[in-house]
């Protein structure tokens, strides 16, 4: 269903079929000949399309150069079609929604005037680059993205020529766009650098380094500031409100009349923004600069994002300037999209739309019952409020994942001991590390991807010092259609190297429960790191238990019902975390082949650090032969590579010959796909475990 922003209906469209009966077929031409009417207004859609719409215009764009001939009311016109489709591909394949509907207006201008890829355009974070995809000849693969060898989630340079900058983390765009910047220069080329950053990619301090910077070396250099007063969550802090300032100001920059500045009424800001400018521009005094034009950039702004036109002109203008140069416009995360618009969050990102299975006796949709199963990141959540219910000194730190972490509640519900920093991952380690100085204690929030980001930090600040920090560390592990960006499998070999940290790894819901709580107990810097997503459903017990650091468990032994042909061999499948279901259902493959040892142990190893070397002692004592270990983390320096270094540095089992095998992600970035899928390709899901033994075994 479409709607318009006025209400006076639209008289019908005409169509936009190409003249086949012109002798000059080209796209240029066929498009210059195509009779449009501007539409009264933007078109808004209360429904996403569940069958591709029908875009004349948009199929004739194959890449940027096919802007140029157009109109600036076929671009309008473009810019219905490209939101229409946009709505019906995510629809499709799930993925990004709301930043990429806010910015269909300001990707179309950047490449109408940008000579792309000559001139190098730089997106920050990749949240907000399928219109880009589209407009640069991905339109008809578009439906793909995030699947199994389809498009990637983010922009990517062996994916296209358009994409100049592989993105996935915040704040990166100006540093890469001045590196280029600078390169160009010393090439002696005259192509154009431009970058897109959000307001909440801009509260990273890189941004800031990197602002810094293009001043000191004067680059030629155009900087878009997104402003849709959203990071994922609502952004916070200092830039937010200074943003607001600048837009409660109405501050521009007329530069047609030789860059005087000129203060003009803007059009109105949607409600929601409204508010929220509204309360952070509660007590801040007015300022007659702005910090962009304070440390040395040429300031245009702010523009409404929307209109297009006056994009047009301003960013004609504003890229033939010299120096570093921002452009702020403000945009409506979701535009176009009527539900988006009201509810930024929730449409941050979507899922594919749902397929309803028919049954084929009664021709009705049916729906298949499954059990209720908690997220790992609403397990962390409902630890943090449990445990702040019975503990004041309680503190809760993310750097701008409130939802994602799962802290929507706790946040709601200890207000004074949530602390959100915005994307600002350095900080948000230190900043829990001073507090671990006093009489509190301070869990941060953090993606295993995004904590990374910290690591100075996390050495440095916390553990160094000893300091009594706790990180809850979420998308360990791949992490399905996201892809190499944000997959969380380098956190233990990054981790466990570094002194005074424990480590543990739960296997399921209950567990992490309970190791959060452990962790949270312990006078010192430890972390718990769980998957992406839901667990097997395991029930969780309460209140929350302290395990013994250090300890596995063994969960269960498998003993053979016939004679097996290595009967002398003995088998231990070591698991970490979630591979503990895996190894537990291998085991029982293995048990009906005659190929395999008589005696299977899995043990639930929970620990990474400290490691069980007890355990790893009485396995070799009762004669195990052959000791394998499963992870969904980088083979190298892994869960794996501490058993190694204790085994081999242990007289016992290098006496007793004792075979060891890793099992866990190679060498290499794996792509995006479903999670499943990435499992399989890395042989780390039941089948694939099963025969690497069973290859493993028949070499012994």
């Amino acid at each position: 269903m479409q709607q318009y922003s006025n209400s006076t209906k639209p008289k019908p469209a005409p169509s936009h079929q190409i003249d086949s009966s012109s002798e000059d077929s080209s796209v240029d031409v066929a498009i210059s000949k195509t009779v449009v009417n501007k539409p009264a207004a933007m078109r808004l859609f209360s429904e996403i399309p569940t069958s591709r719409p029908t875009t004349p215009l948009l199929d004739t764009i194959d890449s940027p150069t096919d802007l140029k001939p157009l109109s600036q009311d076929q671009l309008l016109i473009l810019a219905d079609e490209l939101r229409e489709y946009l709505l019906y591909s995510a629809g499709q394949s799930g993925g990004h929604f709301g930043a990429n509907l806010g910015v269909v207006e300001l990707t179309l201008a950047l490449h109408y005037l940008l000579d792309t890829p000559k001139d190098k355009l730089v997106w920050d974070v990749g949240h907000q680059a399928y219109a880009h995809k589209v407009l640069t000849g991905r339109r008809d693969r578009l439906s793909s993205i995030r699947s199994k060898q389809g498009l990637t989630a983010f922009p990517e340079r062996q994916e296209s020529e358009y994409d100049t900058f592989g993105v996935g983390h915040s704040s990166t765009s100006i540093s890469a766009g001045l590196g280029m910047s600078l390169a160009l220069r010393h090439l002696k080329s005259d192509a154009k650098v431009a970058c897109v950053i959000g307001d909440g990619a801009m509260t990273g301090g890189m941004a800031f380094e990197a602002l810094n910077d293009a001043v000191q070396q004067n680059a030629d250099l155009l900087v878009v500031l997104n402003d849709n007063d959203m990071s994922i969550s609502c952004s916070i802090g200092g830039f937010s409100r200074h943003l607001a300032m600048l837009w409660e100001s109405g501050y521009q920059v007329d530069i047609t009349a030789g860059g005087k500045p000129k203060l003009t009424h803007l059009p109105e800001m949607p409600l929601a923004n409204r508010r929220a400018r509204h309360s952070a521009l509660r007590d801040i005094p007015k300022v007659a600069d702005n910090l962009f034009k304070a440390i040395g950039f040429s300031y245009f702004g702010p523009f409404d994002g929307h209109d297009l036109p006056e994009l047009l002109r301003v960013l004609e203008r504003a890229k033939n300037v010299s120096g570093p140069v921002l452009v702020h416009v403000y945009t409506t995360k979701g535009k176009g999209f009527i539900p988006a618009e009201g509810d930024p969050v929730t449409y941050h990102a979507i899922s594919k739309l749902p397929q309803p299975s028919v049954d084929q006796q009664t021709s009705e949709s049916t729906t298949k019952s499954t059990t209720h199963k908690k997220k790992y990141s609403q397990v962390f959540g409902e630890f943090l409020c449990d445990k702040a219910a019975v503990d004041n000194k309680l503190i809760a730190i993310t750097p701008a994942m409130e939802e994602g972490s799962g802290m929507t509640e706790f946040a709601q519900q200890y207000p004074e001991q949530f602390f959100d920093v915005a994307i600002a991952e350095q900080h948000a380690v230190t900043l829990a590390a001073g507090m671990a100085t006093l009489d509190v204690k301070p869990i941060v929030a953090i993606y295993s991807t995004f904590l990374q980001r910290g690591y100075d930090q996390l050495i440095h600040d916390v553990a160094l010092q000893n300091l009594d920090v706790t990180f809850g560390i979420d998308r360990a592990g791949l992490v399905g259609e996201d892809g190499a960006t944000h997959a969380g499998v380098f956190d233990l070999a990054y981790m466990r190297c570094v002194p005074n940290l424990v480590i543990a790894t739960p296997k399921d819901e209950n567990e992490c429960y309970h190791l959060l709580n452990t962790c949270y107990e312990y006078k010192g810097p430890s972390a718990v790191r769980y998957p992406r997503g839901t667990g097997p459903g395991a029930e969780i017990t309460k209140p929350g238990q302290d395990y013994e650091i250090g300890k596995a468990v063994v969960d269960v032994v498998y003993q053979a019902s016939s004679v097996s042909n290595n009967s002398d061999k003995k088998l231990a499948l070591l698991a970490f975390g979630p591979m503990v279901a895996t190894a537990d259902a291998v085991a029982n493959n293995l048990m009906a082949d005659s190929t395999v040892p008589a005696e299977i142990s899995v043990v639930n190893m929970r620990w990474v650090k400290p490691l069980d070397t007890d355990l790893l002692d009485n396995l070799i004592a009762k004669g195990y032969t052959h000791i394998v270990t499963l992870e969904e983390h980088s083979v190298m320096g892994g869960a794996g590579s501490a058993v190694n270094e204790y085994l081999l540095n242990h007289t016992a089992s290098i006496e007793q010959k004792v075979h060891i095998k890793n099992i866990g992600i190679a060498d290499e970035f794996i792509a995006h796909g479903s999670h499943a899928e990435q499992l399989a390709e890395c042989r780390l899901d039941v089948a694939g475990v099963t025969s690497q033994l069973r290859e493993w075994f028949a070499t012994q």
